[in-house]
């Protein structure tokens, strides 16, 4: 067996196999090693050596997150990547054994996202101040995020060089590095052109970020966390009552587009979802917007109606 001594050395190890031979991005490479920070400290506490762990004791571990109240779902991620490390332990030689193979993960239930309808999207659309600087490239934004159903970041590392205006589609790196072709909405693309033409065409932008397309006034490109203050302030200057992200928009692409009777292989692959049932949850989204309208509208369920008779 090598030698886990150096845990911080073998915990670099395995950030690089993520990335390197997973093809996972460096945000979720880094989460999966924020999980085993998480799994190295309360063995450090407990006096167990990481490659001596038991199943046991790594369900005591399950357990301390559930006391200091994580919820199911993170739990779940967090035991994701607990697995995942003790799997590069015992495929690097660190261990013969696997002690999570028996580690269950908590069960968690199919939560059905937020999703704005079109009148509220346009409506934080026409709450954008046009007169300031940014209301054109902030547009460009939301039109984009909306129009082409992207992760916040696919879209602050869309590239210029990835816009193919004149055949109306831009490619998208997703996530694991993999390109996807995604159709763009005229209205979209005159909303980019307007940005080009009137702010980005302007900047200077700085180095590295000279093929961005969304930059800051700075000339570097913008954080996810800059994304969602603009889409969470444009939600509380329409008046829009719902808990929303950056991601609701994607969410509200894709409902739409299934409403509109587009077909779910094609939604799975304008999403970059890589399993069909990632996408089947905007069937159920669906089914319980019906329900609501049913509910709503039933005469059986409207007092008014019932009282007339």
């Amino acid at each position: 067996m090598r030698d886990i001594t150096d845990i911080a050395g073998v915990k670099r190890r395995f950030l690089g196999y993520l990335t390197l031979e997973k093809g996972m991005s460096a945000n979720t490479a880094q989460a999966y090693s924020d999980d085993v920070d998480k799994l190295t400290r309360y063995l450090t506490d407990v006096g167990v050596a990481i490659e001596r762990a038991t199943t046991d004791d790594l369900e005591r571990f399950v357990c301390t997150l559930q006391d200091v109240g994580i919820q199911p779902r993170s739990q779940a991620r967090i035991i994701s990547g607990v697995k995942g490390f003790y799997k590069f332990l015992r495929l690097e030689g660190y261990m013969d054994t696997d002690p999570t193979e028996l580690l269950l993960t908590p069960k968690i239930g199919r939560h059905l996202p937020e999703v704005l309808t079109v009148d509220e999207i346009d409506r934080m659309i026409a709450s954008i101040d046009m007169s300031k600087a940014e209301g054109q490239r902030n547009r460009a934004i939301i039109e984009t995020l909306y129009g082409c159903g992207l992760r916040v970041s696919e879209l602050v590392t869309l590239k210029l060089s990835q816009l193919f205006m004149d055949e109306h589609y831009v490619i998208i790196q997703g996530k694991g590095n993999k390109q996807r072709l995604v159709p763009i909405s005229p209205v979209a693309i005159e909303q980019i052109n307007l940005y080009l033409e009137q702010t980005r065409s302007h900047q200077v932008a700085q180095r590295g970020s000279e093929d961005i397309l969304f930059l800051n006034r700075r000339g570097a490109m913008l954080t996810r966390q800059m994304i969602f203050h603009i889409v969470k302030q444009l939600c509380e200057l329409a008046g829009v009552r719902k808990v929303i992200s950056p991601h609701t928009l994607r969410h509200s692409f894709a409902t739409h587009l299934l409403e509109g009777g587009a077909n779910l292989r094609a939604i799975q692959q304008m999403l970059g979802h890589e399993s069909i049932t990632t996408t089947e949850i905007y069937v159920h989204i669906d089914r319980t917007r019906l329900r609501d309208e049913i509910l709503i509208h039933h005469p059986r369920n409207n007092p008014s109606s019932s009282q007339s008779k």
